[in-house]
Parts: structure tokens; C-alpha cells; sequence
């Protein structure tokens, strides 16, 4: 969430940034700014009659020790009349303050300098390239038809008992899918980020505090009765686990990974780009989240989009960087590298992670703060990854490491299997 002091202070800039980010409603600017200077007019006549209240008080305790009572009891019959006035400003405040608050969530972050202009996928840039797109043997086939032919995934199976995008592994297909995520965590574990196992589901304020609400409900499955969140992501437990808390700046950076089965509703998704395990409505992934000082979080994004993409070498896939444009962006980033690996058997890009720097909107949100070496409180920065989603790497292991005689997997992944080849 924007913090109201930048907004004013800098109006058009903010306009500015979010024309970058492709957003329409700039009006919304100048309607918080106006919520903003109503609240500041009721709050100054709240504490004002306040004022009157507190000093006729004190006025009347003197003039009873005084023994001028004549002159307190006058006085008395003044004050009921200003602390009747008080309800009517206080309602009005608070009604305000609801609606100013309602307002400035609408506004998405601020895209950072380094984010590129556009509107569209295809006005992303590309930032690098890594690894080898494969030569495939001639009889390759994409991941779904060698999941069939090796019994790894069963997706007509998850199809009956769920429903559409909830596939069943199985045999050597849970044994892979288990071994990454595994392998996925230990990487993670070496490089100083904590292992945390959080919830699957969230309350609203966690889903509002990392910017899951009021953005995206349609994308997210919710549980009526107990009015709780599927998550879409371990990024939303872990990042709240930091909600309405202070700590001090030695403790920074703060440093978390976690495993979650992921769920995510996918509205209107159809078509060949959603085939196999190209987009599920539940699927696993391997969350890296860090809390950081505000001076370090761009250096903190750097150094997170090494570490995934040292992991993704690590698996010889090939891999390519995007820094997203404004219009591609998610609502709470101020700026996303995405990593896509190439699918040879689908000849196309696939998505398996994001990386994000959030700077100060979730923290605002979630009240995240440090406290410095002089005793002030700042909010931090908060950052989070993929390290890594598991369906499309899987489906192009598979795909790119098909063989005439099966699929050889990864070096790295050996040891975590117990076998070579599929």
C-alpha cells in the first residue's frame, strides 16, 4: 500500500509511475489526496472541541478547590454540549477514514525506475540467456505423452476425483516431483535462508497484507464457512509471519524458504497453453521470501535472481531473464524478473518463476518495521521468488532429456532419487 505523505508530496510523479504501470484510474490520485485533507479538517475539529472539553475540565477541578462553585457549576453546563458535538465529528472521521482507506488500496505499487515501458508480454526485455536448447530424437513427444507412456503423471485420474488441473503423480513421477522439491530446498537451506513449513491457508488480513486482497479474489479458492484463503503461494504465510512486527535492524536481512502445495482458480484459462502440467489449478513450489533494510532490497534482488538462475543451471535447462514492463507486472511489485526455460518438445518459453522486490507496499500493509540504532522505526523491504515452481520444470525435464531409450534426469538429482533414468 502507498504511504499517504509520498502521495502528496509527490503527485505527479506517482501519476507519473503509474501511467508506466499501464494503470487507467489516475483519478484515484487526487480523490485520496481530497479523503485525505477531509480526514485532516475532522481530525483538527475532533481534537479541538476535545481541547475545550479537556480544558473546561481542568478549569472546573480548580475553580471547586478554589471553592467557587457558582462559578464551576456555570461552567458545567457547558460541557455536555461540547461533548455531544464530539459524536457527529467522530463518525464522520471514521466514515472518511474507512473510504480513504478503501480508496488507497486500489492503487497498485509504484514500478521502479528500472522497469521498462509497455504494455504487453511482448514488451518485456530480455536480460540474458543461459544454457542449450536440446536436440531432440525425431519420435519426441511432449511431457503429457511421456507421462502416459512411463506411467508418471495421471491426469484423466485427478480429472475424476477433482476435476480439471489436479493431476495425480505417480510411481517415478511423485518419486521426481518429490526429489525436487527436496533438492529445491536444500539449495535454498545452503544459501542461509531459513526452512519454515507454514499454513496452506490464510485469514483475510494475511491475504490483505501481502497484496492477495482486494486484487485478486477471483484467483483464489475460499473456504466460506471459516471465511479462510487457499494460498496461492507460500509467499503469503511466510511474508505474515513479519505482520504487526518490530524488529531490530541487526536482525536484517531476514532470510525464509518454504514448500506449499499452491492453489489457484485460473479463471478463464483454456486451450493448448493450459495442456499437461502448463498451468494447473493446484500445483507444488519452492518459495524464497526475505524482509531486508530499504538501502539493500535492489541489491537483494540481484542477488536473488543469481541464486535461481544458479539453479536452474544446476538442472542444464535453458533459461532465459525478462525484466517485466509496466503493464506486465503484478499489482504489488515494484519490479518482477521472470525466468522462462524452454519446453523443446512444445517449442515455447514456459514460466517458472518470478522474483520480486516489493519495496515498502506489503510491509505498509503489514506493519513490518525495524528499529534502528537510534530508536527510530522504519518499515523494511520485502522480497520474494520462485526457487522453484515445479510443474513446468518438470514437464521440461521430461520433454528435454528424452532419449530412445527413456529419459536420463539431471546429475544433480541422482542422489535424491535413488535412480538415473526413467
Amino acid at each position: 500500500m502507498l504511504q499517504i505523505p509520498f502521495i502528496r508530496q509527490h503527485t505527479e510523479q506517482v501519476k507519473e509511475r503509474l501511467a508506466v504501470k499501464n494503470f487507467q484510474e489516475l483519478s484515484l490520485v487526487d480523490e485520496i489526496i481530497a479523503l485525505d485533507d477531509e480526514r485532516r479538517k475532522l481530525q483538527l475539529e475532533f481534537d479541538t472541541t476535545q481541547a475545550k472539553v479537556n480544558s473546561a475540565s481542568k478549569e472546573i477541578g480548580q475553580l471547586m478547590a478554589k471553592g467557587q462553585k457558582e462559578e464551576a457549576e456555570a461552567l458545567k453546563q457547558s460541557v455536555p454540549s461540547l461533548k455531544q458535538s464530539l459524536q457527529p465529528i467522530s463518525e464522520q472521521l471514521t466514515a472518511v477514514e474507512k473510504q480513504l482507506e478503501a480508496t488507497i488500496v486500489k492503487l497498485p505499487n509504484l514500478p521502479s525506475v528500472n522497469v521498462p515501458r509497455g504494455k504487453t508480454p511482448e514488451d518485456n526485455v530480455v536480460v540474458r540467456e543461459g544454457g542449450s536448447k536440446p536436440t531432440l530424437v525425431n519420435n519426441a513427444v511432449p511431457h503429457w505423452d511421456l507421462a502416459k507412456k512411463y506411467k508418471l503423471i495421471d491426469f484423466e485420474l485427478g480429472n475424476k476425483i477433482t476435476g480439471s488441473g489436479f493431476p495425480v503423480y505417480t510411481g517415478k513421477g511423485a518419486r521426481l516431483q518429490r526429489a525436487l522439491i527436496q533438492y529445491f530446498l536444500d539449495y535454498n537451506t545452503a544459501a542461509g535462508y531459513t526452512e519454515i513449513i507454514p499454513p496452506f491457508v490464510v485469514n483475510e488480513a494475511s491475504a490483505f497484507g501481502t497484496g492477495q486482497l482486494p486484487d485478486k479474489e477471483g484467483q483464489m479458492y475460499y473456504v466460506n464457512e471459516d471465511q479462510f484463503y487457499l494460498i496461492p503461494t507460500s509467499e503469503v504465510p511466510l511474508t505474515n509471519i513479519y505482520r504487526d512486527e518490530l524488529v531490530k535492524e541487526s536482525d536484517l536481512p531476514i532470510k525464509m524458504t518454504g514448500y506449499s502445495p499452491c492453489f489457484r482458480r485460473e479463471a478463464g484459462s483454456y486451450g493448448k497453453d493450459v495442456r499437461g502440467l502448463n498451468r494447473l489449478h493446484q500445483f507444488e513450489k519452492v518459495e524464497i521470501v526475505q524482509i531486508v533494510h530499504p538501502d539493500n532490497s535492489y541489491a537483494v534482488l540481484e542477488e536473488m535472481v543469481l541464486h535461481v538462475e544458479l539453479l536452474l543451471q544446476s538442472l542444464k535447462l535453458p533459461y532465459r531473464i525478462l525484466n517485466l514492463c509496466g503493464g506486465d507486472m503484478g499489482f504489488a511489485s515494484a519490479q518482477t524478473y521472470d525466468f522462462e526455460v524452454y519446453s523443446a518438445a512444445q517449442e515455447k518459453w514456459l514460466e517458472v518463476s518470478s522474483v520480486s522486490n516489493f519495496e515498502a507496499y506489503q510491509t505498509n500493509r503489514l506493519k513490518a518495521r525495524f528499529k534502528d540504532s537510534n530508536g527510530k522505526n522504519h518499515l523494511a523491504h520485502s522480497l520474494n521468488g520462485s526457487s522453484l515452481a515445479l510443474p513446468r520444470i518438470l514437464a521440461c525435464l521430461l520433454e528435454n532429456n528424452q532419449t530412445e531409450n527413456g529419459i536420463e534426469l539431471p546429475e544433480v538429482l541422482h542422489q535424491y532419487l535413488g535412480f538415473k533414468t526413467i
